[in-house]
């Protein structure tokens, strides 16, 4: 019986690869740090974006500048805005056919991708993350022009910045850039045009945000990390810290994509076992923690462990990802992973969706995965997160539920209570079929179906937006 691999084997591997490719003549680069084999740097294959498409409702949140806020940063002015307790049409998106809606966990502007791959941002902007060339905050969609040459299939968008893919697998990034997370080599302030990643290799398929880091995988299964590593969020075993002098602490950040190289699981007794064939298939971030997926329905998460939002029964950090056990076995596998600011939730091949973290300040934390029980026998299709809120659309119903204080992401309607501690069907959308949720910070997106007359009745009766 072969000996277990060890956490160091990984520089003999490659050793060996090298000795292996230099006697048949081929390149033989393989530095650990590289990001990409050099022969994969030239593949061109053209992407699929979603294949559905409909028209997108809003509910929650307008005014961007005080979102998450109890007051004002300095030098921006609050122009207003007020909270949509029920679902509404977007007044220059009605008869707009829309693919894709994205937003973040930690984040008060969102992103829409048409049907023919044009984007479009709105929201708060005070670091440029709109990537309009500016600092001036947009109440309606706008197209993102630096973009319109491009065909956009997927974004994701941070705390203050926004990651964009391509067609070809590019990664164009805007936005915060002080600690290094649009990966373009270098830290500034903002850069509010989109700036194409520092990045050469396989083409990216998957983009994640975090408060001020960001995670890729491209169409291999390769993850890579960069931005802020405070908590061990990057998942390259460390957390960058220094001391600049005695009593002023810093950290090291990566600004560029970097390849995480190990995967780990622990045994009961504590042993550090790497996981060997892991191809990441689905990322998601919260504030500062990861959650990954692979191509073996195994769930991997690391980063800040408080409240349980690592799922490994502990509170501590993890430097690097590690296999959440609950999830290995025969017909215990996940097919979908979602993040939150302080939780995850994870939907099995059963199709059972599994909670753990925490999504209310006060009371008790779920340190592993537990089942959502409000939603067995549903058929989940779509899981929206917000800060503590969750959304989810699931057989022809939208659910939701979060502890107040909320700002109309649950889609209750004007009259309705404004949270609740238990999930609860959104009435205001019965009869509306939605293909998917994604959630910001204080707000929800909803893709509603738009193909036939009977739909667009249903959506006409909604109320619509106009700032």
């Amino acid at each position: 019986m072969p000996p277990k691999k060890r956490l160091g084997d990984d520089e003999a591997t490659i050793q060996q690869l090298k000795r292996r490719r230099k006697k048949n003549g081929e390149d033989v680069d393989f530095g650990l740090t590289d990001s990409v084999e050099s022969d994969e740097e030239q593949l061109d294959i053209t992407l699929e974006g979603s294949l559905v498409n409909g028209e997108v409702l809003f509910s929650g949140g307008t005014n961007w500048c005080m979102t998450g806020r109890s007051h004002l940063p300095k030098g921006v002015k609050n122009i207003g805005g007020r909270n949509l307790w029920g679902p509404h049409r977007i007044s220059n998106l009605c008869g707009v056919r829309v693919r894709t809606v994205v937003s973040g966990c930690v984040a008060c502007h969102s992103v829409i991708i048409t049907a023919e791959g044009k984007v479009m941002t709105w929201g708060r902007n005070e670091k440029g993350q709109l990537g309009h060339g500016g600092t001036v905050r947009k109440d309606l969609p706008t197209p993102v022009e630096g973009l319109s040459d491009e065909v956009i299939i997927d974004a994701a968008c941070g705390k203050n910045h926004t990651l964009f893919i391509t067609e070809k697998g590019k990664v164009f990034a805007c936005g915060d850039n002080k600690m290094g997370q649009l990966g373009i080599g270098h830290q500034s302030t903002c850069m509010s045009t989109p700036v194409k990643i520092n990045y050469k290799g396989p083409p990216i398929r998957k983009v994640a945000c975090g408060g001020e880091f960001s995670m890729l995988t491209d169409i291999r299964g390769n993850l890579y990390s960069f931005g802020c590593p405070e908590y061990g969020q990057l998942g390259n075993n460390s957390d960058g810290k220094y001391f600049v002098t005695s009593n002023k602490l810093s950290y090291t950040c990566d600004l560029v994509p970097k390849k995480v190289q190990v995967f780990i699981e622990k045994t009961r007794e504590g042993h550090i076992i790497p996981v060997a064939d892991v191809e990441i298939r689905e990322i998601a971030c919260g504030l500062n923690h990861t959650i990954a997926l692979d191509s073996k329905k195994r769930v991997y998460t690391w980063g800040f462990g408080g409240y349980g939002r690592l799922g490994h029964s502990e509170p501590k950090d993890e430097m690097v990802p590690r296999q959440v056990k609950f999830f290995d076995g025969p017909t215990r596998g996940a097919v979908h992973i979602f993040a939150g600011s302080t939780y995850c939730l994870a939907l099995t091949e059963l199709g059972s969706l599994f909670f753990w973290g925490q999504t209310k300040s006060t009371g008790e934390a779920s340190m592993y995965p537990k089942l959502v029980q409000d939603l067995s026998g549903w058929r989940v299709r779509s899981v929206g997160c917000c800060n503590k809120s969750i959304v989810v659309a699931a057989d022809e119903s939208v659910i939701s539920w979060g502890p107040s204080p909320t700002y109309g992401e649950l889609g209750y309607g004007d009259h309705k209570p404004h949270s609740s501690t238990v999930p609860q069907e959104v009435k205001t959308l019965d009869g509306i079929y939605i293909h998917g949720v994604a959630c910001g910070y204080g707000h929800s997106l909803y893709l509603a179906r738009a193909d036939t007359e009977a739909n667009r009745e249903k959506l006409e009766r909604l109320p619509i937006y106009t700032p």
